[in-house]
């Protein structure tokens, strides 16, 4: 699926499911709750924090889904195509990292 198709389907089922969007400062917030949920995964599996016997069900696959939908919705929200804002950050990556990265002693 495209970053365009994606902006569609999610456009399409906040109008008939969703009923409407959140405000944007809501789905900011929503967004940032949801970056937590990857992290607490994130620091369980891959860091030095156990998992909690709440923690048996979680889904990191998942929780990156929904961070995903977030940031469309506020992506649709605000008028931003995602296909284009992402094509011109990797260019501008592409530039500026050029060498940057390959120079790194850290990461030798």
């Amino acid at each position: 699926m495209e970053l365009k198709a994606a902006q569609q389907i999610v456009d399409e089922w906040i109008k008939t499911t969703g009923i409407r969007y959140f405000n944007e400062l809501t789905n900011t917030a929503i967004l940032m709750e949801e970056v937590g949920e990857v992290a607490r995964i994130m620091a369980r599996q891959y860091g030095e924090q156990s998992f909690k016997k709440s923690d048996t069900e979680v889904n990191l696959a998942d929780e990156m889904a929904d961070v995903l939908f977030v940031l469309i919705c506020l992506a649709n929200q605000t008028g931003i195509d995602l296909t284009t804002a992402f094509e011109k950050n990797l260019e501008k990556k592409s530039i500026r990292d050029t060498e940057r990265h390959r120079n790194n002693e850290k990461l030798k």
